[in-house]
Formats: structure tokens, sequence, C-alpha cells
């Protein structure tokens, strides 16, 4: 203030003695002794404007429109029925003496713009520019503040007008969203016209507290009889897919989805840079198998700037949230998160940040932390509702003790890691048994599942170490041949073909006949028919079975033998064709 002591006063006429007194005395007390007041005339003012610095009281009939409107919308994002709200608050609003505090950009360059004068701006907060692109605050120094933008920063100028919004950030939320492709600021971008939201969520909220959580316990299954059996995932878990590119990541997130169809579980899946025609290509196939009737996808593509990368999932998980929070069961899909890394250290790097280890910046833990940390499942108290988080990872050369592999591996509750060898083998999908853990393991899985899964991981592991050491070996014993063809058959019965996940009961079925030994005698090249064969077979002979299993989880003693006893029937029938 001591720089230009004076505060200009903007109106259609001058004003009167008592009226300059009045606002000499507020100045006075407001921003103490020693400002002049300076007297603009401006004919089309409708009432007055105060320049105080850079503080600014808009007493225009525009500006009393404008914090009624403000008002409004308050009152606008509370749930239930709100027109009595309105009312009252039209009923009561006066006009008050707010100060909007506007700055001026100083530079602007790669989405990041550098603004002066707003020494009451909080971190977060939304920012408006003169040209109607907004942005988020994110360094706040001494004398000026660094915002990102969220559109093109063609239109931010040197020397341009920034005003405070006194918001955070924040996305419009609720079930209309469902089956729609939005972008990161929940903007429609599937050409099907708007979307009418009722409620509005902050993207950034703190993670549920110990108290408001309950144990995993209920599966959440992915319809993948290699990763249902051995690495459950339960509602409420964060299980990370993690594995180098091209190696079937995506597909286990997609196959997961179109197994929620009829569960009731509402499924969010976030593009953070990827092309525009591969979530063209996976909405598509979504469409095409009937999963977007409960599907969101939240795209931020690779052509998009990295401030509108760096906020996507935490958009989708505040989308995710609302429906947790209504006590519904979600799963939600980050595609993938070392992108979003790269995309905050590009930001980071612009901003002025210190780089740190492989030149990310020293918060890039907490910037996946405390967005995974919000998946839970939640107390009775709180709705019971829950979320899923699937994070996807990609790795290099299978390296995944490289940086944000290990950062990613220690917040989630197990990983499932797929390996370029088994995938390249055909083995799809590539699933390694021996990297791939579940925390929660038999915790999130149903009674039948453990009663059939067994010593599956076990064998396979056996097998997996037999058949490095037999590799250079001409003569084996007949125990060691068996053992190596048992391994041989389990690893054909775990390929599955992408967009066809297998019911609970179908899964019960194969590995109840697996671990019995039953398709030893059967050619490996001929094990997928053969299982393909066997399930129809016991659909038809067992159907009450079958849906006891599907309805209740649980494999009594006696169905276990009579699905062996039909089982051994029908491989006895195929081996003699």
């Amino acid at each position: 203030m001591t720089s230009n002591p004076e505060a200009v006063l903007l109106a259609a006429k001058a004003p009167s003695p008592e009226q300059q007194a009045k606002l000499e005395e507020f100045i006075s007390r407001r921003y103490g002794p020693g400002i002049r007041l300076v007297f603009h005339e401006d004919p089309s003012m409708h009432g007055f404007l105060l320049e105080v610095g850079s503080d600014i009281y808009d007493f225009s009939v525009r500006g009393r429109f404008e914090q009624l409107r403000h008002a409004i919308d308050a009152v606008s994002a509370k749930d239930g029925d709100i027109i009595p709200l309105l009312r009252e608050t039209i009923r009561r609003w006066t006009p008050q003496a707010l100060a909007e505090e506007i700055g001026t950009v100083v530079t602007v360059g790669d989405g990041i713009a550098t603004v002066q004068g707003m020494k009451n701006a909080s971190y977060g907060e939304i920012l408006l520019f003169s040209s109607g692109i907004r942005g988020m605050v994110q360094n706040l120094n001494e004398h000026e503040i660094s915002c990102i933008l969220f559109d093109d920063d063609e239109g931010v100028t040197e020397g341009s007008a920034v005003k405070r919004t006194g918001k955070v950030a924040g996305i419009p939320v609720g079930e209309a969203m469902i089956g729609r492709v939005i972008g990161a600021l929940g903007n429609p971008i599937d050409g099907k016209g708007e979307i009418e939201t009722k409620a509005y969520r902050r993207i950034e909220s703190p993670a549920p507290g110990i108290i408001d959580r309950s144990p995993v316990t209920r599966p959440l299954e992915t319809g993948i009889l290699a990763i249902d059996s051995m690495f459950p995932i339960g509602r409420g878990q964060r299980e990370l897919i993690i594995g180098d590119r091209q190696t079937g990541k995506t597909a286990i997130a997609l196959d997961t989805i179109l197994n929620q169809k009829g569960k009731g579980v509402i499924c969010i899946y976030v593009a953070i840079g990827q092309k525009a025609s591969s979530i063209a290509q996976l909405t598509a196939n979504l469409e095409k198998h009937g999963a977007m009737e409960y599907t969101i996808v939240v795209a931020a593509t690779a052509s998009e700037p990295a401030p509108l990368q760096y906020i996507a999932p935490y958009a989708g998980c505040s989308i995710g949230e609302y429906f947790m929070n209504k006590g519904q069961d979600v799963l939600i899909v980050y595609d993938d998160l070392s992108k979003h890394a790269v995309a905050y250290r590009s930001m980071s790097l612009l901003l002025g940040r210190s780089p740190g280890r492989e030149a990310y910046p020293g918060d890039v833990f907490y910037l996946h932390s405390r967005l995974l940390e919000r998946s839970a499942q939640l107390s009775e108290s709180k709705g019971g509702g829950s979320m899923t988080a699937l994070p996807i990872v990609e790795t290099q050369a299978g390296d995944v003790s490289a940086y944000i592999p290990t950062n990613i591996i220690s917040i989630t509750d197990g990983q499932i890691f797929l390996e370029s060898d088994l995938f390249f083998a055909g083995q799809r999908p590539a699933v390694n048994v021996g990297l791939s853990v579940s925390r929660v393991g038999g915790s999130a899985q149903t009674k039948a599942m453990k009663k059939a899964t067994g010593t599956l991981r076990l064998d396979l592991a056996q097998y997996r170490e037999m058949k490095i050491f037999t590799q250079f070996s001409s003569d084996l014993d007949e125990v060691t041949r068996k053992q190596l063809i048992y391994g041989q058959g389990l690893m054909q019965l775990l390929r599955q073909k992408q967009y066809h996940p297998q019911r609970r009961s179908e899964q019960i079925i194969l590995l109840t006949a697996a671990l019995a030994h039953l398709f030893i005698d059967i050619s490996p090249d001929d094990i997928q028919s053969c299982a393909a064969g066997l399930i129809e077979s016991i659909q038809k002979q067992a159907p009450a079975i079958l849906r006891s299993i599907d309805q209740s989880g649980k494999l009594a003693e006696e169905d276990q033998k009579k699905l062996i006893e039909l089982s051994k029937a029908f491989l006895n029938e195929w081996e003699k064709r």
C-alpha cells in the first residue's frame, strides 16, 4: 500500500460529502490511515466500484447479483429438497462489502501461469482468468503464486487480470454420469449432450478414518480363474496390476468390469495419458458387451495438458466416493499411474520444484498414497459401501524395483504381476504365480473357492521349479514326468480368452476336476476344448449344485464328490473319442 496509497472510486456521479466520509472511514478502518480516495466518473456504472490495491469491492448491480448467485450455488450443492432453502436464502440475503482479490499475470507458458497481487490465495484454490480459463494454485511464494491451467494457455497473456473464486477444485457427481464418457473436469466428451447432476464433490478429500472402515471380507470376483483362485480381490481392496507394456494389464481390468454385470457394482475406468483412439476402442468394447450400463469412463488423453492428466484420477475417485457414501459398491481402475506420475513430474518441474530421484518431486509418494487410501470398505454406520481400486503400473523390462512401482506396491494390498515371457509363450493372462500376491487373501474368498483351490498355488510353484531343473535332462522318472504333465495341464487350464469372464460355478467345476488329477491323461492341446465341454455337460446334469454355488458361495462335501463323479464320467467318454 505504501507504493500507491490511493483508493479509486468508479461511479456514474460523484459521491455526496456524507457518502465520501463513510467511504474514507471504511478504507481507514480496513487498510489504515493515509490512503487518498480518488473519484473517476463512469456513466455506464449502476452503483459503484471501489478499488484498493488488488482488492475490489463491487457494489454495482452486476456485483450484487453475482453475490446472490454464489449464495444460491452454495445452497444448490446440498442434497435433498432445496426449494425451501433457496426461498430462505433469497429472503435473508443482504449485500456485503466483500473484497474480490484481483491479480495480474506475470508469466505464462506450458500450462503454468505466475500471478502477482494475490497475497490471500490458498493452495488448491481455483482462479478465474479474464479469458474464462480456470487454473488451480500450486505454489505459494513470498511475492507471487504459480498455478496450473485447465485449458490451452493461448487465452492467457502477460498483464491479464486474474480473480480468486474462493473455491477448491471440484467435479459434478451423480447417477446421470453412468454410461457416459467424461473429461477430467466432469464435462461430457461422448457427444451425447449435457449431464444433469445435482451434487458436487471436491476432487481432493480426506480418506476414511480407521473407525469408519470395516475389514475386507466380501469378494469382488474378476471372472479370471488364475486371479480368483490364487489372488482373490475383496471389495474395498487395492490390488495393483503391474507388468511391461503390452502384457494384458488393461485386458484384466476390462474383464473384471465385464464380470460385474448384474452384481450391483458401479465401475469407473480412468484413462490417463492414453491415445483417444484407444479410449474410443475400449468404450466400444464396453458398449458391445453391455457394460456401459453400469460404467463411467473418465478420460484425460495424451494430447491434453499435464494438469488435466494430473487431476483425472482424483476426479474419478470423487465420483466413486459419491456412490460409496450412498452404500453402493464401486470398482475403479486407474490406467495407468506411471503416466500419472510422469504428468505430475512434468508439471512440478515447470513449477520450479526441486527434482529428486529420477527427476520426480519429493512428494510423488504422497501423490498416489492420498489417492489410493480413499478406497475402502466402509463400516455399517457409514452405509457399508465400498470402493475397490485396481491401479495399473507399467514396468520397464520387468523391473518391479523401480521408483514408482515400489512406491505403489508399498501402498496397495497386493499385486498381480504379468510377465512378458509368459505372455509371448501364449499363457494369457500372463500371471506370474511367484511374484503375484493378495495380502487380503482367503479373507475375501468364498468357502467354495477356498475348498476347490486347495493346493493349486503350491502345485504350480513345484511345477515351475521342476521345469527349470529338468529342462536339460533327457531321461525322467515316472513321478517327475507325471508331475510335469500335471503342471502343464494346470497352466493350460488357467489360459482364458479375453472378454470371456467365468462364473463362480464354472471356476469351481474346473478347479475341482483339475486338483483331482482328472485332466492328467488329456493332451495339453485339448485341455481348453475339453474344459469347455466339461462345463457344458455338468451345467446340464447338475444345475442345482451350480445354482447353489453361485448363490451361497458354498460347496458341500457331497456336492464336491458329485462334481468329481460327473467329471470322471465325462472325461472317460472324452478319451474314447
